[in-house]
Formats: C-alpha cells, sequence, structure tokens
C-alpha cells in the first residue's frame, strides 16, 4: 500500500482590523459603552433630567430616615456648626466685635458654605459609590454628580426657611435686594455641579481621594471667610498684594459675599471684592463649562476596571 501524507488544510489569514471595522459599520454594530459626542451627551442627559430630579430628592428624602428627627437634622446640622463656630470665633476669639449683625454673617456663611462643601464631597463619590448602577444601567454619568449638587441645592432651599427666621429674628429688615439670593444661588450650583463632575472623574480612578477631600475642605473654609471677614484683614497694609486677590477671589469667598450682601442689610457693597458679579459668574462658566468637559472625555471609563 502506498502511503498517502495528508497535509493539514491551510488555515485562513486573519482579518484585517479595518476590514472588521467596515464589517461592523456596514451591520449597523457600535462599539459597546463609546463616549457619544459632546452635542449628543447633552441631548442624552436633558431626556433624564427627570431621573436627575427624582434620584436627587429620593437621596434627600432618605438622607435622614434612620434619625428620630428626620429632616430636622437637615437644618439642626449646620446650625449646630454655626454654634461652635460661633463660641469659637465670636466670643473666644472676639470676631463678633469688629463684625455688625455676626450672628446673620456667621449663620449665611456657614449655610452657603456647607451646600459647596457636601456637593464637592458627595461628587467625589458620585462614581465610586455607585458602581452597581453605573454596571447596570447605561445612561450619561453625568447625571450623577449633577443629581447630587441638586440634592443639595434642595436641602439648602429648605434650611433657608431657618436662615430667615434667624435673620429677622436678630432685626435684620426684609429688603427687595432678597431677590438677588437667587441668581446668586445659580451661579454657585453652576460652580458646584463643576467642581463636582472634576472630583467624580478623579474619585472614579483614585477612590482614596474621597478620604484626603474632608483636610482639603477644611482648609478652604478657613480661607473663604465663613466665621470671619476677609473685608476687615485684605484692608491691612502689611498684607501681600497677591494674598489680596486670592482672597477676594476665592470662589466659595465671593458666593458667600454675594448672600450676605443681598441678606444682611449692614453688609455693604463696598465690602464686596471688586467686579464681585463677573467674578461669581467667570467661576461659574470656568467650572460649570469647564468640568462637563472633562467629566464627558472620560465617559466611556466609568465603572471599568
Amino acid at each position: 500500500m502506498s502511503q498517502v501524507l495528508h497535509t493539514p488544510p491551510h488555515s485562513p489569514a486573519p482579518a484585517d482590523e479595518d476590514d472588521l471595522a467596515a464589517l461592523a459599520a456596514r451591520h449597523g454594530l457600535t462599539v459597546s459603552g463609546a463616549r457619544p459626542s459632546l452635542p449628543e451627551y447633552v441631548r442624552q442627559l436633558w431626556e433624564r433630567r427627570h431621573f436627575i430630579t427624582a434620584f436627587a430628592t429620593a437621596k434627600l428624602t432618605a438622607q435622614y430616615s434612620q434619625a428620630k428627627l428626620g429632616q430636622v437634622w437637615q437644618v439642626m446640622t449646620p446650625l449646630l456648626n454655626a454654634a461652635v463656630y460661633y463660641f469659637i470665633f465670636g466670643v473666644l476669639l472676639g470676631t463678633k466685635k469688629h463684625v455688625p449683625d455676626y450672628i446673620p454673617f456667621l449663620v449665611t456663611g456657614v449655610f452657603i458654605w456647607t451646600f459647596t462643601q457636601s456637593s464637592i464631597m458627595a461628587g467625589t463619590r458620585a462614581i465610586s459609590g455607585n458602581l452597581g448602577l453605573v454596571r447596570a444601567l447605561h445612561f450619561p454619568r453625568a447625571a450623577l454628580p449633577i443629581s447630587f449638587a441638586l440634592q443639595q441645592l434642595q436641602q439648602l432651599l429648605f434650611s433657608m426657611a431657618a436662615l430667615i427666621v434667624i435673620l429677622i429674628c436678630f432685626g435684620v429688615p426684609i429688603s427687595v435686594s432678597w431677590l438677588l439670593v437667587i441668581p446668586a444661588l445659580f451661579l454657585q450650583f453652576t460652580f458646584n455641579a463643576g467642581v463636582s463632575m472634576v472630583m467624580a472623574r478623579m474619585g472614579a480612578k483614585t477612590p482614596d481621594i474621597a478620604q484626603l477631600m474632608p483636610f482639603i475642605l477644611r482648609t478652604w473654609m478657613y480661607l473663604s471667610g465663613v466665621m470671619w471677614s476677609i473685608d476687615k484683614l485684605t484692608k491691612a497694609d502689611d498684607l501681600p498684594h497677591a494674598v489680596v486677590i486670592a482672597l477676594e477671589t476665592n470662589p466659595a469667598a465671593v458666593y458667600i459675599d454675594l448672600m450676605r450682601y443681598a441678606l444682611i442689610d449692614s453688609f455693604h457693597s463696598s465690602q464686596l471684592p471688586p467686579h464681585v458679579w463677573a467674578a461669581a459668574t467667570g467661576w461659574a462658566l470656568l467650572a460649570g463649562v469647564g468640568g462637563f468637559i472633562y467629566f464627558w472625555k472620560a465617559e466611556e471609563t466609568y465603572g471599568r476596571g
């Protein structure tokens, strides 16, 4: 018998990646989890606006659900902080002697600072703390940090009733200037949401940032004139000009000063830094637009790894 040698069949050459991409495109296939264009991303986010508001409201409702006093803690927490700061800075350090209407001045600063602080802290954990939701459902991830910022705005508005009562009890008259609260809060919310998106992207990649943020935010609070008057300090002759500019353009201080100017009649326009509305608008645009684009750039990476 003659021995027949069988040669193995020739394996086909691997397809070129360009050919595979063309084949997929021809059949309407797209990359799973690919980042949409910026206009498309904005459109998707707008379509989910009802989810954003509902998610923020649900988070706010559940925040103190295990506490006996429930939602009262939304007001009690900043008020207790204000009481501690009043004792330390107002009484022990004597700051109240140099600031008219010190209690309204302090409480306004604490409430407005808490809005920024809580928004940024919640934004830092927006992705890393909700991985189950991120991995289970397809939606624009920016909805999470924006909803957390909206939650803190809702909490501030709830607390504003207590702030108004405090202002009236300490002799601050109701004024038409109180209407300035609306644009000031809108600009601050835009700023907070933008910074929250920046921190959400950083926190998604490096969750340990959430452990560092309380120390950074506490330092920022002390530099923002929550318990003391920046105007009094910046008028000192021995302070370097660069430090004066940094204190006056500090975004947290800008929004706090705007709210004090709107609500407290003894806080005059001369105490505001130059071009304060321009600075508030500039910070809101820089953080809001810049933070949104920065977050969108990493859209396809959230929840992976």
